[in-house]
C-alpha cells in the first residue's frame, strides 16, 4: 500500500498545493526526504510563481500528480548538508530552480544541459529516482542534491532575484546560446510580461539593440523609458510591421497564448533566428515560405543547465539585472494565480514565505 505524503519521508513539511484539477491552492502538509550525503537542505523565504505553476497546478499539460504543491523560484538559506557536500555551508543564501535531479551520465548532462537530459526531474510533480513524487517552492522547506543547488550571490537580493531562477534563465540561455548576446545585434522580444521583461534587461545588458513587440500599445511608456528597450513595434499595426520587416538578427518570442507567427518571421533579416520560449496549449501554425526564401529558422529552448543557471545568476548580480516583482503573502495565491490568468501582473509575483507561510 502507498503511503501518503505525510508519511513517505521522515522530515515533516508543510506548504500549499492544489489536490485537483480546480487548481485551487489551499494548506497542505507533506514530507521530505532526510538530508542524504549529498544533499543540501534550506529553508525556505522566498518563491516566485511562474506561469508554469499555473498550468501544472490544474493538469493543462496532462504532466501533473496530485496533491501537487508547485513551485520552482525558490531561495532561502541552508540549515543542514550532508557529509559530502562541497558547494555550501550551513548558513549559506542558495536557490533551486526548475531541476532537481538527471542521470549525470548522458552526452546531454555531460554537457552541462541536464535541462534536456531524457532522465531529468523537474522541481514539482514529477517521480524521483526513488519514486516518490517532487514537492516544490511553496513550503516551508527544500532538500535538493547539491548538483542542483544555485549558490546566491553576496548582497544580491533573495526576495526580488528569486524568479530569475526560471524567467531569468529561460531568457538568458537562448540569447547566449544564439547568438543574440553581441553588441551591435538587433533582437526582438515579443510580449512584455514576466519572461519578456527580464529578456528586455539581459538583452540590453549584453549591449544589443532591442525591439519590443507586443499587442499593447499601453506598454511602450514602460518597455522604452524603465527597461530600456531601443523601439517598439504594436504587432497588430500592419504599417508598423511592414515598416520594420527584415530588421531583426533574432527575435525571442515569450508569448505563452496562441498567436500568429507569420508577421514575426517577416520581421527577420535573411539567416534570422526565431526562438520560441512560450509555451501555448495549442499548436502554432507553421508558414514555411518565408522560412525557405530567407533562410530563417524557428527553433525552440527550455530553462537552462545548473551551470548556465549559476552563469545568469552571476551575471545578473553584476549587472544588477532583477525582475519587478510584487510581494504578497501565501494565502493570496489564488487570486495571484487568477489575476495571472488575465495578465494582471507586473511582472512576476514573489511569495514572502518566510512572513507568511505558517503550519496549520
Amino acid at each position: 500500500m502507498a503511503k501518503s505524503p505525510e508519511t513517505e519521508h521522515p522530515v515533516v513539511a508543510y506548504g500549499w498545493g492544489a489536490r485537483d484539477t480546480s487548481g485551487v491552492l489551499s494548506p497542505l502538509k507533506f514530507s521530505r526526504r532526510a538530508t542524504g550525503e549529498s544533499d543540501v537542505q534550506f529553508k525556505v523565504l522566498y518563491c516566485g510563481v511562474c506561469h508554469s505553476d499555473l498550468h501544472m497546478a490544474k493538469n493543462e499539460w496532462g504532466l501533473s500528480h496530485y496533491p501537487i504543491v508547485p513551485g520552482h523560484e525558490i531561495v532561502g538559506e541552508v540549515t543542514e548538508v550532508g557529509a559530502k557536500v562541497k558547494k555550501v555551508n550551513v548558513g549559506d543564501k542558495v536557490g533551486v530552480g526548475c531541476l532537481v535531479g538527471s542521470c549525470r551520465d548522458c552526452g546531454q548532462c555531460k554537457s552541462d544541459l541536464e535541462n534536456y537530459c531524457p532522465k531529468q526531474v523537474q522541481t514539482y510533480s514529477w517521480v524521483y529516482t526513488d519514486g516518490t513524487i517532487t514537492y516544490g517552492g511553496y513550503s516551508n522547506l527544500m532538500v535538493a542534491d547539491e548538483h542542483f543547488i544555485i549558490r546566491w550571490p553576496d548582497n544580491f537580493p533573495l526576495d526580488i532575484g528569486a524568479p530569475l531562477l526560471c524567467a531569468g534563465v529561460t531568457t538568458y540561455s537562448p540569447l547566449r546560446h544564439f547568438g543574440l548576446d553581441k553588441p551591435g545585434i538587433s533582437v526582438g522580444i515579443v510580449g512584455l510580461g514576466g519572461l519578456g521583461h527580464v529578456a528586455v534587461k539581459f538583452a540590453k545588458a549584453f549591449g544589443t539593440k532591442v525591439t519590443v513587440i507586443s499587442t499593447s500599445l499601453s506598454k511602450k511608456k514602460e518597455a522604452i523609458e524603465n527597461f530600456g528597450a531601443d523601439e517598439f513595434l504594436v504587432s497588430r499595426d500592419p504599417e508598423q510591421m511592414e515598416a520594420a520587416a527584415g530588421t531583426l538578427d533574432g527575435i525571442l518570442d515569450t508569448v505563452s497564448a496562441v498567436h500568429p507567427i507569420m508577421p514575426l518571421i517577416n520581421l527577420l533579416k535573411p539567416n534570422g533566428k526565431l526562438i520560441l520560449v512560450g509555451a501555448p496549449e495549442k499548436p502554432l501554425e507553421l508558414p514555411v515560405f518565408p522560412l525557405i526564401t530567407g533562410r530563417k529558422s524557428i527553433s525552440g529552448s527550455a530553462i537552462g543547465g545548473i551551470k548556465e543557471t549559476q552563469e545568469m545568476i552571476d551575471f545578473a548580480a553584476k549587472h544588477n539585472i532583477l525582475p519587478d516583482v510584487e510581494m504578497i503573502p501565501i494565502d493570496y495565491l489564488n487570486t495571484a494565480m487568477d489575476r495571472l490568468a488575465k495578465s494582471d501582473v507586473k511582472y512576476r509575483f514573489v511569495i514572502d514565505i518566510e512572513k507568511s507561510l505558517k503550519p496549520e
